[in-house]
């Protein structure tokens, strides 16, 4: 908010620089405050009680949710063998935009984390909404609050599966395999489906999903080593007989940001309470729909991952021994996170990738292609339910789903950036990408193994005392909480009542409501340059700002606190930790992994001179593609009509996508050499085709909007001279052509 100004203390002409204003001004401008004030007051007061009915109305529904689009119901998971809480909807189109015949069917699945479903379709500008918009058809993962009893994580990884399988089913002639959009938790949950089941998947959207839990630097970290381990998460479950409050797990991220939830979202609803009543309505409507994990769901996740960070180095198996390896999984991965999120930082984003590969060669031998996207600013919550967000980053991501299928195995950055004008484009955005590698991820991620071994040692910890409490005390309280207990627990838990206390049912709520509608008509906002609306905008600063100093302080003391607690050499001694040996486990190369490799290095080294015009120009391409900068969508719909003529004429998007990856990977393998082989593969190639290729290759690089350096300058000079060698000299067969003709600045690249 912008600071007032100081010579225009009120709605009068201004008062000399120093003189105070006369005391009839002020006088006139406290009266209009104060009847603005109360004004305002009564609004909110009214708004809240709409908040209490639309909380109780929730509550009452058997299937509460905030999804903006109408749906209908596909499949129940309480149907399945290993019944779930979870359901398949079917999405309905909105009048006048009906989904496309052929597109690849969108499924979005929803977080489980304390909160009911539909944030991935809350509104128009949202993941359902951008999915819609690009034609696809789409469908919803959502739940109900209360868990089937005994379900675990690995029970709702099988539903996934079966819903994955269910859409496939409906859309026999879709242009590829289902996408998936997954938030949050929901993020984690569909990579461990995908690691198991990766035949299912296509692409994968990760938005704001945690997956290495010890990397970053948010306080949400020290948490569960501070409070000495997931004993708590136990005690939880137990006084829920058997189901764990999400309400804890929401408290905990308004607990974060204390200037937001104790001032921040109060004060901009009372300072803009003629406007704010409707998305405070809708926001409060999810926020307050509080849903349950059965005790064993929420275990497993607070050991496991949280607080045992085991899922981003493969160190966990299914009940029937089955690894979950992210590095099984055969989908491109887009994981999009925001340096703003303070629950889901980069870090904790793409911590996963150094921790499961060394270098680019290791993923590149697992044939894995991830691309990631970040931005600047949003929260975390606005990943998910921001217009901005939804009417840019997921609305271009479900558009050029397909360009990023076709990616090769490495590494990605997307950016979208606003097109430049006059392209021949309907979206005002573009999405552009460029190759990056393990090393720019790590330095996002910044690995620290003194860091790590902190937490080893709070994961330790955390077994310990969550053995003794096993031991000592969970019998009891077992015992003393039955379930009418846990019902009246729930009942007073603090969030539950914030929103439960004041509703229509409270006694003074006729007068109030009658008091805000005389308001409303009556209404009359204080001027903005009314000298009290700008000694209260200051006060709230202050006071935003104040508990700001005391989180930043909070923060800092809690990571003094773990650092100082779990490094000392007496607690590392006394659980058994072991200072100069690794902290986690490395995701370790089988026999038959390695074999492997062999063979496919082998077979790339065959594949050097096989091929005909189509591998030729494709090589070419890519060759040039590793020495540009960023490539933008205008190059893959160029590029379109090349691949339509040469390959996807002649195969389907499955076999396209395995073409360009295989030329892809030779391009890498080879380096160099394959432009020196360009001719051997174009013997016999008509002198007039390879002259049009060349005309095209150049046009479609200069054209489409590539990123072309010095270094891509070169690339693409080395490739003309070897197509022009083509053209001229027939190579004998068998034989490879070293009299490639080179440009002195292709000569200069070679010598660098």
């Amino acid at each position: 908010m912008t600071p007032p100004d100081d010579s225009a203390l009120a709605g009068a002409p201004p008062v000399a620089c120093g003189a105070p204003a006369p005391f009839s001004q002020l006088a006139q401008a406290a009266c209009a405050y104060a009847a603005d004030a109360w004004q305002r007051a009564l609004l909110v007061a009214d708004i809240e009680r709409q908040v209490g009915d639309q909380y109780q109305a929730q509550r009452g529904m058997d299937a509460p949710h905030v999804l903006h689009f109408a749906f209908e119901p596909v499949m129940s998971g309480a149907e399945l063998p290993r019944p779930v809480n979870y359901g398949l909807v079917r999405i309905l189109p909105p009048e006048g935009r009906p989904t496309e015949a052929g597109m690849r069917p969108f499924v979005v699945v929803d977080p489980r984390a304390g909160q009911g479903p539909g944030i991935g379709g809350f509104k128009a500008e949202s993941e359902v909404g951008a999915a819609l918009q690009a034609g696809h058809p789409c469908y919803f993962v959502g739940f109900t609050p209360d868990p089937v009893p005994g379900q675990t994580v690995e029970d709702v990884m099988r539903a996934e599966a079966a819903f994955l399988r269910t859409v496939a089913e409906l859309h026999p002639d879709s242009a590829g395999k289902p996408a998936v959009v997954a938030n949050c938790q929901a993020g984690w949950q569909i990579l461990m489906t995908a690691a198991v089941w990766p035949e299912l998947f296509g692409p994968i959207i990760v938005a704001g999903a945690p997956l290495s839990y010890w990397a970053g630097d948010n306080p949400m970290r020290y948490g569960g080593g501070l409070t000495g381990g997931s004993w708590l998460t136990a005690l939880g479950g137990d006084l829920g007989a058997g189901r764990f409050d999400g309400a804890w797990l929401v408290q905990n991220f308004e607990n974060l940001d204390p200037a937001h939830t104790l001032w921040g979202k109060h004060y901009h609803l009372y300072a803009n309470a003629d406007t704010e009543g409707p998305r405070y309505l809708g926001f409060e409507k999810y926020w307050g729909g509080y849903v349950f994990l059965n005790d064993v769901e929420m275990q497993y996740i607070a050991d496991k991952l949280f607080i045992g960070n085991q899922l981003s180095t493969a160190q966990l198996l299914t009940s029937d021994g089955v690894r979950i390896d992210l590095r099984n999984i055969r989908s491109p991965i887009l994981v999009f996170c925001s340096y703003g999120d303070d629950i889901t930082p980069p870090a904790q984003a793409l911590g996963w990738i150094t921790d499961l590969y060394r270098d680019d060669r290791d993923l590149l031998s697992h044939d894995q292609t991830i691309v990631y996207a970040t931005h600047d600013s949003i929260g975390h919550l606005g990943i998910f339910v921001s217009s901005a967000v939804g009417g840019k980053e997921h609305r271009k991501f479900a558009s050029a789903i397909e360009q990023i299928e076709l990616l090769p195995a490495g590494i990605f950055h997307a950016t979208v950036k606003d097109a430049p004008p006059g392209t021949p484009l309907q979206d005002p955005h573009l999405l552009a990408i460029r190759r990056s590698g393990i090393e720019e991820v790590r330095a996002i991620v910044q690995p620290d193994a003194v860091s790590e071994r902190r937490f080893a040692a709070a994961a330790r910890v955390s077994e310990i005392n969550l053995a003794l409490y096993r031991s000592l005390l969970q019998p009891c309280v077992r015992a003393w909480a039955t379930p009418p207990v846990a019902q009246a627990l729930q009942a007073l838990h603090p969030m539950r009542v914030s929103f439960a206390h004041w509703s229509s049912a409270h006694p003074l709520a006729p007068c109030v409501q009658a008091l805000a509608e005389q308001a409303r008509a009556q209404r009359v906002a204080v001027a903005p340059d009314n000298p009290f609306l700008q000694w209260q905008a200051l006060a709230s600063q202050a006071i935003e700002r104040s508990l700001d100093a005391y989180r930043v302080q909070r923060d800092e003391g809690w990571r003094l606190a773990f650092e100082t607690l779990y490094s000392s050499p007496w607690l590392q001694s006394l659980i058994g930790g072991d200072a100069a040996g690794p902290v986690r486990p490395h995701p370790g190369e089988s026999p038959e992994h390695r074999a492997f490799i062999e063979q496919v290095g082998a077979y790339l080294q065959q594949q050097l001179h096989v091929g005909g015009l189509p591998e030729a120009a494709l090589r070419a391409l890519f060759y040039i593609f590793g020495h540009c900068g960023e490539m933008d969508e205008r190059l893959h719909h160029e590029a379109a009509r090349l691949l339509h003529d040469n390959v996807s004429g002649r195969a389907g998007s499955a076999e396209l996508r395995r073409v360009l990856r295989e030329q892809a990977l030779i391009v890498r393998y080879h380096g160099p050499a394959i432009v020196d082989a360009l001719p051997v593969l174009l013997r016999g190639t008509p002198a007039r085709t390879l002259q049009a290729t060349a005309r095209f290759i150049e046009q479609l690089l200069r054209s489409s909007g590539a990123g072309l350096t010095d270094e891509g300058e070169q690339a693409l000079a080395r490739v003309l001279d070897a197509l022009a060698v083509a053209a001229q000299v027939k190579p004998k067969p068998g034989r490879q052509s070293t009299t490639s003709r080179r440009s002195p600045r292709a000569n200069k690249k070679d010598q660098a």
